[in-house]
């Protein structure tokens, strides 16, 4: 098997793995197999979802190299790619750190809130936005990660329409308002969100 498909292949493999542990009626059937709430998934969760991507990367180690961003624009690029991480720390931490990493294992699961200040102000999948930013802004483009960006990007743009869906199902009108307002993941930065709907938490 060529490496490029050995690569996407992992990548493919990872992403349908990462997107079946994340639906909610997949850990529902295995709180029912195991007869317990299992406090412990969201870190079981990121745990697997890391090593996996380990795996993926570890592919496809010998690329060409498509182009190479010159001299200090390449550091410009790097300290961009600092910002883009600062902000998904920002990020992640606005919605809750310890939840996100799955290290509040004392703590029942709280009732989820539409979140719709701070970053999803700006739009409605902040998280996704900035993964697509991190890799665009790589200032070594090889035809890996070309691939890892497009395959990426795809990745994101199925996990916001279904996250759309599930939060349509959660929280109906107050989510379909909180679209018209917001745009899905391109910021419109001349157009304003109002804040007068109950804050939740979403991707």
């Amino acid at each position: 098997m060529p490496d490029s498909v050995d690569f996407i292949v992992r990548f493919m493999f990872f992403a349908a793995v990462h997107s079946l542990l994340a639906a909610p009626a997949v850990k529902l059937h295995l709180q029912k197999l195991m007869n317990s709430a299992l406090p412990g998934y969201r870190l079981m969760y990121n745990l697997v979802s890391l090593v996996l991507f380990g795996w993926v990367m570890l592919a496809w180690q010998a690329t060409t190299v498509i182009y190479l961003v010159p001299g200090i624009w390449s550091l410009i690029f790097h300290g961009l790619q600092v910002l883009v991480l600062l902000a998904v720390f920002l990020c992640v931490r606005q919605t809750g750190m310890a939840a996100f990493l799955g290290v509040d294992l004392g703590r029942e699961e709280a009732s989820p809130r539409l979140q719709i200040s701070g970053w999803y102000r700006i739009v409605r999948h902040p998280l996704y936005l900035l993964g697509m930013l991190f890799c665009l802004l790589n200032p070594v483009m090889t035809s890996r990660w070309l691939v890892l960006t497009l395959l990426s990007a795809g990745y994101f743009l199925v996990g916001a329409v279904l996250e759309e869906r599930r939060l349509l199902r959660t929280f109906g009108y107050a989510y379909h308002a909180y679209q018209k307002q917001v745009p899905f993941l391109i910021p419109r930065p001349w157009r304003t969100v109002r804040t007068d709907h109950p804050e939740t938490t979403s991707d």
